[in-house]
C-alpha cells in the first residue's frame, strides 16, 4: 500500500513524533509506502510537492518541535482564494486535490488537524477519499480525544513564563497581565493560570466583569500583596461585549485574535490606578520540543492511525480514551468543540482556592 500524510492548521508539539510513527509503523510494521505530503492540502493542489518518507528521514525528529512537512491553516481546498478579473474570490478545486491523490497512487491520507483540518478531511471522504484522522491542537478543544498532543507542552511553556512574571511583577509592584492562546475555548490558561498561581484567569466560556476583576486586585493590595498576575485566553470576553478580533474569513467565522491582554490591561490601569503591564506569549506557546507526555501520545496517535489504515476504517479519527486509543467517526468528532464548564470540578477547585475569574 501506499498512504500519505499531511499536518494542516497552526503547528503543535509533537507533530513530528506523528509523522516518525506513521512512517515507522507503515513500513516496519506493514512494509507499506508512506509518501509526505508538504504544507498541508496545499501540497495537493496544482503541482503537487510531495516525498516518499523512509525510516531514516524521522532520525531525531521526535524531540523537535514544529512539523517537518510544513503546515498552513489557510490550505481549504474547497475555498481556495484565486484572483478572477481582478478581484479575490473563493473556488473549490478539490476536485483537483482528490485527482493528485489518485495521480499518486494513495491507497488512503492520514490527515493530523485541528477541527479545521479534519472538517476538510470529512469532506473529502464523503467524496470518495480514504481518509483517517488524527487530532492536533494545542486548545485542547476537539470533544472525542480526551486531550491532544501539543496541549500539555503548550500548558508547561505557558506555566514556565508565569512563573518567571511572578519574580518581576513582586520587584516591581506591578500587575502583569498574560495573554495566551485559546479563541473558544479557555483550556491552555485555565491549567497553566492554576498551575502558574495566578490570581484573576479570564476565559471565553466565562465572560468577565471588569469591576469584579479589579475588586479582586485591590483586595490583594489591602491584603499586602504587591502584586497580581491576572491570565487572559485570547478569545476572553467582557459580559456584554465582543472578543477582541482583528481579522474574520468571508464567512464570519474569526481567524486571528489581538488585543484581549491590552484591553484587561488598559481596565485595571484606569479602574485602579496601578502598574501594569501586559505580555502575550503567542506563538511561544506552539513552539519547542514536546514535553514526554506529548512524545508519547503522539507515538500511540500516529501508530493507531496506520492500524486504522490497515483495518480500512476509513472515515474515523484517532481518539485518546484513557487508557484506550481507539477511535471515532471524524463526523462525529467536528459536530461540537470541547469547552471549559464553568461549573465543572477545575473551574470550582480554581474559586475554591481564590482565583477570580471575573464573575
Amino acid at each position: 500500500m501506499r498512504i500519505g500524510v499531511l499536518t494542516g492548521g497552526g503547528d503543535a508539539p509533537g507533530l513530528n513524533g506523528v509523522i516518525r510513527a506513521v512512517v515507522r509503523s507503515a513500513t516496519l510494521t506493514y512494509g507499506w509506502t508512506v509518501i509526505g505530503i508538504f504544507d498541508g492540502f496545499e501540497g495537493l493542489l496544482g503541482k503537487t510537492n510531495t516525498k516518499q518518507l523512509k525510516p531514516w528521514h524521522t532520525r531525531g525528529i521526535l524531540p523537535r518541535g514544529g512539523t517537518i512537512l510544513g503546515t498552513t491553516n489557510r490550505g481549504n481546498p474547497f475555498a481556495v482564494e484565486v484572483r478572477e478579473k481582478g478581484r479575490l474570490a473563493e473556488k473549490d478545486l478539490s476536485e483537483t486535490a482528490i485527482r493528485n491523490i489518485r495521480k499518486l497512487r494513495l491507497d488512503a491520507v492520514v490527515v493530523i488537524g485541528g477541527d479545521g483540518s479534519l472538517a476538510i478531511a470529512q469532506r473529502l471522504f464523503q467524496k470518495g477519499v480514504p481518509v483517517i484522522g488524527v487530532p492536533k491542537t494545542i486548545d485542547n478543544d476537539l470533544s472525542e480525544t480526551a486531550v491532544t498532543f501539543g496541549f500539555m507542552t503548550a500548558v508547561a511553556t505557558a506555566t514556565d513564563a508565569l512563573d518567571k512574571l511572578h519574580t518581576t511583577a513582586e520587584s516591581h509592584h506591578r500587575v502583569v497581565v498574560v495573554e495566551m492562546m485559546g479563541r473558544y475555548a479557555g483550556w491552555i490558561a485555565l491549567e497553566a493560570g492554576i498551575a502558574g498561581s495566578a490570581d484573576v484567569i479570564l476565559i471565553p466560556e466565562i465572560p468577565y466583569d471588569m469591576s469584579r476583576v479589579c475588586r479582586k486586585i485591590a483586595d490583594r493590595s489591602k491584603e499586602n500583596c504587591c502584586s497580581s498576575i491576572v491570565v487572559v485566553a485570547e478569545g476572553a470576553k467582557p459580559l456584554k461585549g465582543e472578543m477582541a478580533v482583528v481579522e474574520r474569513d468571508p464567512s464570519g467565522y474569526a481567524i486571528h485574535f489581538s488585543g484581549a491582554g491590552a484591553a484587561v490591561g488598559e481596565g485595571i490601569r484606569r479602574k485602579t490606578g496601578m502598574d501594569v503591564r501586559v505580555t502575550v506569549l503567542g506563538h511561544l506557546q506552539r513552539g519547542g520540543s514536546p514535553c514526554a507526555a506529548d512524545r508519547i501520545l503522539a507515538t500511540q496517535y500516529g501508530v493507531k492511525a496506520v492500524e486504522l489504515v490497515a483495518r480500512k476504517k476509513f472515515g474515523h479519527m484517532v481518539s485518546y480514551r484513557p487508557p484506550e486509543i481507539t477511535s471515532v467517526p471524524i463526523k462525529k468528532a467536528i459536530r461540537k468543540l470541547k469547552l471549559v464548564d464553568p461549573a465543572g470540578d477545575m473551574v470550582r477547585a480554581a474559586e475554591s482556592i481564590g482565583i477570580s475569574f471575573g464573575r
